[in-house]
């Protein structure tokens, strides 16, 4: 596979099969990541990796806590241009028409929305976190090498879907794996598996055209 293939066949998954992921796969690709930038080579990211029963057991915790206080971090700004939401508001309602959930179904799009919970059915779980001491450029570093994470799984015919949505459990989550809310912060998690042929995993997905967000300059 081609890296442009990758990038083009990538995309979040909402509905996962419950086929195993092979382990020696998820080691080739964390070992290839190794190899993402970072910034004064910092290297920032951290993970585990769950599956089976403590994956299990982490999802029964977080299906019956409510989100902590205060939240891990800030997921959405506050007062950003109004085009930014409505990006947002597109892709739910392309998600939710192709689930069949319509706009007043406020129980229906709930339910959607707590799929999060399990990961949309993934088999594998990635718990991506980072010191706290770490700031904006090291986050950047971590998105970098969380992009390189989900290529790499395209070249072998895996798929994922990035969720900050975690984040409202990140304390929670780094009990469940040992490490330190003091030391550490969470980020996100990353569903990991194979795509089912829903709906859902093939609307067709938006982009904002190329010339309102790059110059070329002196070409």
């Amino acid at each position: 596979m081609s890296v442009s293939e990758a990038v083009a066949s990538r995309r979040t998954i909402r509905d996962f099969t419950n086929h195993p992921v092979p382990y020696e796969a998820l080691l080739r690709v964390m070992e290839k990541a190794r190899l993402a930038p970072s910034g004064s080579n910092f290297q920032p990211w951290e993970a585990t990796i769950l599956t089976g029963e403590p994956l299990r057991v982490l999802r029964e915790k977080m299906s019956v806590s409510p989100p902590q206080q205060p939240m891990e971090y800030v997921i959405q700004p506050a007062n950003v241009p109004a085009e930014y939401p409505a990006r947002l508001a597109e892709t739910m309602a392309k998600q939710y028409e192709v689930q069949g959930i319509a706009r007043d179904d406020n129980n229906g799009r709930m339910a959607a929305i707590m799929r999060n919970v399990v990961s949309f059915g993934a088999p594998v779980l990635l718990l991506c976190y980072l010191p706290r001491v770490m700031g904006p450029p090291q986050w950047s570093d971590v998105g970098m090498w969380l992009q390189t994470i989900m290529l790499l799984l395209r070249e072998e015919g895996l798929d994922s879907c990035p969720q900050e949505f975690l984040s409202i459990h990140g304390r929670l989550i780094k009990e469940h794996i040992g490490v330190s809310d003091e030391t550490h912060i969470f980020f996100c998690g990353m569903g990991i598996g194979y795509r089912a042929g829903t709906p859902v995993n093939g609307f067709e997905r938006s982009r904002v055209a190329l010339e309102r967000q790059v110059r070329f300059v002196g070409f």
